[in-house]
């Protein structure tokens, strides 16, 4: 220590300032009164000679040791800092002259864990403080001995910038003048026991490095200025469950590649033309994207996020990414973002430990392992966790304008011995296998997000027969507004892959959803999980030769599309491509370039979602069983099913008949529900879709025939398989 300068300073404050474990370096750094003197202490490893400025004049602030400076300043001035080393000079604001960002009331809200705008204290954001221009930081780390944060602005070091903690909140603040959007950050924690952890990405940032970099990046999301009130207004009724609602599921890496540069992926704003044309163009409602929230590992297609609340910089920066929403909601297209609050990634730079402590995951692995995907499963039980979730998904909703958020894997979240062996869970505090903590969470969150966004919809992928899943929580649902129909997915796919021989001895696979298809409001869901890891394309799941393969999918998309339930169909599958996803490539543009048989099967698909759209009795009444009846059911010795539609009064009812057989069934009767003429609306065995060009002549007139159970019947021939959808004609 350099003796011969006077300084206020002890020999202990000085030596943990220079080791940077300080923990309180605001009652140190920058102005304090000492007596009736102001002196100003100062750290800048990079300086030989330190001043203070005030008005043009220098006050040399003396080197009390190694990189720190103190000396005495003006009562009441304000100063920025000279440092001189090297044959160089540079000015700057001292980042411990300015005061706290934070209000009280944060604080405050922040220490209940009920702050729903989290991401507006929490993060790093551009602004001006005091009158200076800067970034404030602010991090939630309760067990760190000293949070620095360190960046391209510092040098990476952590003696530079340690930040204030807030009380009892567990909160790390500062202000550091100069910074400005773009800047490289992270976090250097010292945890509870004096031990230096790796360098963390901000859980909040709006920003990350291109992977395989791992720091965040200073984004300034503000000021956006949307154009899209029109759509945000009416948008309630394009989420309804009586609207038509039939989703493009897709993965933006793989959709279209650019490969005359190098094989990248569409940008957001590329994708906001080429994407959003082609879904409305092919009559989707709506647009749903795997998780879009940074990911290291591209092989995890973004279902394991290290930051939640950050676009990835993959296709572009945030402003980029709402031009991409902006546009589809231009184009009459909602957009519902995959999100994933189940489990998070071990990356050493992530959540894993985030202050030395089991933070936001449980200490018991038994409780806070995914052993399916290694990864580290949320502790709903803490408030500032279940805030940290809460607020994230209306943080996509009020930030991006998001239209709806599909909850991946729930069934993992609800129950504690989810792919577990005994004795490797935890039970609940009744002895039970449920996670009472994580219900109350998704409650909680399904309740915040329609109060504050009641135009929006949440979707649960569910996989299991938890109860009341897509009913409000005030009569003990889990207030979701839709659920994903994983068992009519699962056993429709099991009869279709069976040659139709066989089919017979199947036919309840068919038939068995409709037992629970009104138990909820489901979707339909024919995703990326069923074309990849050996499960084949969907044409590729058909039996048969080319030509039945691709009848066997025409018809059971119209099976599909006239089935109960909102639609969902993952990229690709629309036109039949022969090979399964793969996210390294694109899906493959050639197919229905080249081939009048994919092309087929994407006409259909397009021609299926207008007619669901503009058919009020194939959607209105989706989740209603006053919308459904069997006409034949039990007919498995042919593997023909016939069933009723019906939307409201007013609503022309339709006739959906399905052949699941390769054989042509001609003057087959059926019975329909009233008299008159019934216009042929659709038969997937069309020429226009690469069939046989069998049906019948534009459509049947009923006959006073009782048939079926129905008052009425006509003689029609069902093409070998093939879907027929007729509409009453009034």
């Amino acid at each position: 220590m350099d003796t011969t300068a006077p300084h206020p300073l002890d020999a202990a404050t000085v030596s943990r300032l220079l080791d940077g474990r300080h923990d309180d370096p605001f009652s140190v750094l920058g102005p304090h009164h000492h007596g009736t003197a102001t002196w100003v202490a100062a750290m800048d490893p990079g300086a030989e000679e330190m001043a203070a400025v005030v008005d043009g004049t220098e006050y040399p602030l003396p080197r009390v040791s190694g990189a720190l400076f103190c000396g005495e300043v003006p009562d009441g001035a304000t100063y920025h800092l000279r440092g001189r080393g090297f044959g160089g000079s540079w000015d700057y604001e001292d980042a411990y002259r300015f005061g706290p960002v934070m209000s009280d009331l944060d604080e405050y809200l922040l220490g209940e864990g009920s702050h729903q705008r989290l991401w507006e204290v929490l993060g790093a954001h551009v602004l001006t403080h005091e009158g200076v221009p800067g970034t404030h930081f602010a991090v939630w780390a309760p067990n760190a001995r000293r949070v620095s944060v360190v960046g391209d602005f510092n040098a990476w070091d952590g003696r530079r910038h340690p930040m204030r903690r807030r009380g009892g909140t567990g909160v790390w603040e500062i202000f550091v003048p100069g910074v400005q959007e773009r800047a490289c950050y992270k976090y250097e924690i010292i945890g509870p026991h004096g031990e230096l952890l790796p360098l963390k990405a901000d859980p909040v940032g709006f920003g990350s490095q291109h992977p395989p970099q791992t720091a965040s990046v200073v984004r300034d999301i503000h000021g956006y200025g949307w154009q899209d009130e029109s759509w945000m207004e009416a948008r309630a009724n394009r989420n309804r469950r009586d609207a038509p609602i039939s989703i493009y599921e897709v993965h933006l890496g793989s959709w279209k590649r650019v490969w005359k540069e190098g094989g990248r992926p569409l940008s957001y704003r590329e994708a906001a033309t080429q994407l959003v044309d082609y879904a409305k163009d092919m009559g989707f409602t709506h647009l749903e994207f795997l998780p879009v929230s940074e990911y290291p590992f591209d092989g995890s297609w973004g279902y394991q996020p290290v930051g939640l609340y950050a676009p990835t910089i993959r296709f572009g920066p945030p402003h980029e990414f709402r031009d991409l929403v902006e546009a589809a909601h231009g184009a009459g297209l909602g957009v519902l973002l995959d999100w994933v609050p189940g489990h998070f990634p071990t990356d050493a730079h992530g959540l894993a430990r985030f202050d030395g402590t089991a933070l936001y995951e449980h200490q018991d692995p038994r409780e806070g392992f995914h052993q399916d995907w290694n990864t580290l499963i949320y502790n709903y039980g803490r408030t500032e966790v279940a805030n940290f979730l809460v607020a994230n998904a209306l943080y996509w909703l009020e930030e991006y304008h998001i239209d709806g958020l599909r909850v991946d894997a729930v069934a993992s979240m609800l129950y504690r011995d989810y792919s577990r062996k005994e004795g490797e869970w935890i039970p609940n505090v009744h002895g039970g296998r449920e996670n009472l903590e994580a219900i109350a969470f998704l409650r909680r969150m399904n309740e915040a997000a329609y109060a504050r966004h009641p135009g929006i919809m949440t979707v649960a992928e569910e996989s299991t027969s938890f109860p009341k899943v897509s009913a409000p929580t005030d009569v003990g649902g889990l207030g979701f507004g839709y659920k994903w129909n994983m068992g009519w997915m699962n056993d429709t796919l099991r009869y279709m892959h069976l040659d139709p021989i066989h089919r017979k001895d199947h036919h309840h696979q068919m038939t068995f959803g409709l037992h629970y298809a009104f138990s909820e409001n489901f979707i339909l869901p024919i995703s990326h999980d069923e074309v990849v890891h050996g499960k084949g394309s969907m044409v590729a799941k058909m039996p048969g030769n080319w030509w039945e393969k691709c009848a066997n999918l025409r018809a059971y998309y119209g099976f599909m599309w006239a089935h109960p339930g909102k639609k969902l169909l993952f990229m690709g599958c629309e036109f039949a491509q022969r090979a399964e996803w793969n996210h390294q490539g694109e899906i493959d543009w050639a197919a229905p370039a080249h081939g009048p048989e994919h092309r087929g099967i994407q006409r259909l698909v397009r021609d299926l979602n207008t007619l669901y759209r503009g058919t009020p009795s194939l959607h209105a009444r989706d989740s209603d069983p006053e919308g459904f009846q069997w006409i034949e059911g039990n007919d498995a010795e042919n593997s023909i099913f016939a069933w009723v539609r019906r939307g409201f009064e007013a609503d022309e009812p339709c006739v959906v008949v399905c052949n699941f057989t390769p054989v042509e069934r001609r003057d087959h009767r059926i019975g329909l529900p009233e008299g008159g003429r019934w216009r042929e609306v659709l038969n997937t065995d069309a020429i226009i879709y690469d069939g046989g060009g069998r049906g019948n002549m534009g459509g049947v007139t009923a006959e006073a025939t009782g048939w079926m159970g129905q008052p009425f019947s006509a003689t029609m021939t069902l093409p070998p398989l093939s879907t027929l959808i007729f509409k009453l004609e009034r």
